[in-house]
């Protein structure tokens, strides 16, 4: 058993109670499955890395190869997200297919979320930074993930994706630890 088959991360949210984080489930999937409804959502949270849309349940196990997080509050599952180390070393942990549930978008649990996903890389596996990439055409991802503190950051080429027949580019966001909002 690691750290990560353990950990409990919670914040209060005022009137909103406690939002907290745990190890995602196969059973979420479901409920994360039906938050995403069309292709352009779709390939906004997913880049299209786990397929084509719509995918398959099976193809959506992909996310267990990583560290897959669930956020919850008192009531239902209202987020999903994963981690992972792409260099192998853990002073940079990327988070990666970052989605909330569509009625609680603009309320909040998008931040806290990655507040507490943050929290959980430098506390528990004491990474340096957190990073994470979003599309342009994602203004209120971009705007959550700055709000959160997130800081743009200059790459030497702009990654592109094409998706749907046009071009997507991609803005780069990193959060350093000692640097929280």
């Amino acid at each position: 058993m690691n750290i990560y088959d353990t950990i409990n991360i919670e914040n209060r949210m005022g009137n909103m109670g406690m939002l907290r984080l745990r190890p995602y489930k196969v059973a979420d999937r479901k409920a994360i499955f039906s938050w995403c409804k069309d292709e352009k959502g779709f390939y906004q949270w997913t880049a299209g890395v786990l397929g084509n849309y719509p995918i398959t349940e099976k193809q959506f196990d992909f996310v267990v190869k990583l560290m897959p997080f669930t956020a919850f509050d008192s009531n239902a599952i209202v987020g999903f997200f994963t981690l992972r180390n792409p260099s192998g070393s853990l002073d940079e942990l990327r988070f990666g297919f970052v989605i909330v549930r569509p009625d609680a978008r603009g309320k909040g649990y998008g931040k806290e979320m990655l507040r507490l996903g943050i929290k959980f890389a430098f506390e528990i596996y004491r990474a340096k930074r957190v990073s994470l990439d979003v599309f342009e055409n994602n203004l209120p991802a971009y705007y959550c993930y700055k709000a959160v503190g997130f800081q743009d950051t200059v790459l030497d080429q702009t990654e592109e994706y094409r998706i749907l027949g046009e071009e997507w580019a991609c803005k780069e966001l990193i959060f350093e630890r000692g640097k929280r909002k």
